[in-house]
């Protein structure tokens, strides 16, 4: 008896490791961890090799060039250490010492954890090296003084790894840490100034993306512009299938689904939006458009925008706005379409688009343009009828702001 009970030991040994689930290895959750930071749309050019940089990004200032960050030795970090990418994490600053400009948001980067931080370079370490020296950065007098930058630092950069909050939930601080950190959805969602800074103050109460003619909405609670009204699941679906029962996602955001939050795990883009749901309202704008007195340029722009609007959009988005879901979003009580900025909402008409293809929604549904269809006093009179029609609360478009966006570029 005792020899035939050493003699299946082993076997239970052997079956309880055959049912223990396989740990990722370093460079595999780095790869993870790298995709939730959205590394590849900075330093990636669309169709070249992956990481090796030169990636054109305007800005009010001039333009820069993301490096290349493969492990080639000589023009890549391939002779950087683990110490020398942790610190360029968290202080944004160079192995040579210099600083570095705030296109690499290190201001949010600096919350990533060394280990998580380790992970990532493991990651870049394994990717394929590419001998590409990275380009030089065009920027106009004085803002190419890279001292300047001590002054910004001083005022918009605050350098500590992310620090759980006890009061609150393991899930909610998993989101918060990567909505604050490798996310830095702070970066597009929250005002920025003449100075390329943002305050703590109005984070994530979005704002126009500089030199991309995109508005970024509010992510807080209020009920009039962000997420305030919104189910759990919704924004999960939204960030992970790029649509929802209350929305699509169109331009940067659309790039952000499909490099980045399409493959984080359900548990991760659960917690994301858990964090989210609970950040507190910001104040509404301080008038109501819809208080304000009408004007008969207003009225006939209604008129003529709910003529234009039944025969060209009506199909998809229903007779009184309500859409198909998912894949036709409601534009009645939509907050994307009130916002008090309408860059939105003229550019899909101008421009079109799909949404991305993600592994939950691979085949999206679009919208065609209407740029080559419309003139700029038709779009901003249907743009005008959306955004005042169903209990929409946004102020009306003149065909001024319609053609100021026509020459937008489309990325």
């Amino acid at each position: 008896m005792v020899l035939a009970t050493a003699a299946r030991a082993p076997l239970r040994a052997q079956t309880s490791a055959a049912k223990a689930p396989a740990q990722p290895s370093v460079v595999d959750r780095g790869r993870y961890l790298a995709q939730a930071g959205d590394c590849i749309a900075c330093h990636t050019i669309p169709g070249a090799k992956i990481f090796s940089g030169n990636r054109p990004m305007p800005t009010p200032f001039g333009t820069l060039y993301s490096p290349n960050i493969t492990p080639d030795r000589e023009t890549g970090i391939g002779s950087w250490s683990a110490d020398d990418f942790y610190t360029m994490m968290h202080t944004g600053r160079s192995p040579k010492g210099y600083l570095l400009y705030p296109a690499m948001p290190y201001a949010s980067y600096t919350k990533v954890t060394r280990a998580d931080s380790d992970a990532i370079f493991a990651y870049l370490r394994s990717v394929p090296p590419v001998r590409q020296a990275s380009r030089e950065h065009d920027l106009r007098f004085p803002y190419n003084n890279r001292a300047l930058l001590i002054g910004w630092r001083t005022l918009y950069f605050q350098e500590g790894e992310y620090q759980p909050d006890r009061s609150q939930s393991v899930e909610w601080n998993r989101g918060a840490y990567l909505v604050q950190g490798l996310g830095h959805c702070a970066m597009c969602h929250t005002p920025i100034n003449a100075l390329g800074g943002s305050s703590q103050e109005k984070a994530f109460q979005g704002g126009l993306i500089p030199m991309q003619n995109w508005y970024a909405p509010s992510l807080t609670s209020n009920r009039e512009a962000g997420l305030g009204n919104w189910a759990l699941q919704d924004i999960v679906d939204l960030l992970q299938k790029g649509v929802s029962n209350r929305g699509t996602v169109y331009g940067p955001m659309a790039e952000v689904t499909f490099n980045s939050l399409q493959f984080m795990s359900d548990d991760d883009v659960r917690a994301m939006a858990v964090y989210l749901k609970s950040l507190p309202a910001d104040q509404g704008p301080a008038s109501d458009p819809a208080e304000g007195p009408l004007r008969a340029d207003v009225n006939q722009a209604y008129s003529e925008g709910r003529r234009i609007y039944a025969a060209r959009c009506a199909s998809c988005h229903g007779a009184e706005g309500r859409g198909k879901l998912p894949h036709y979003p409601p534009l009645a009580r939509n907050q994307s379409i009130g916002m008090s900025s309408a860059v939105n909402p003229i550019r899909m008409v101008l421009n079109g688009g799909y949404p991305p293809g993600t592994r939950r929604n691979p085949m999206p549904y679009g919208m065609p343009p209407f740029a080559q269809e419309l003139n700029d006093n038709e779009i901003a009179s249907v743009v005008t009828f959306i955004r005042t029609a169903w209990g929409n609360r946004g102020a009306p478009v003149t065909a001024r702001e319609v053609n100021e966006l026509r020459s937008a570029t489309v990325e």
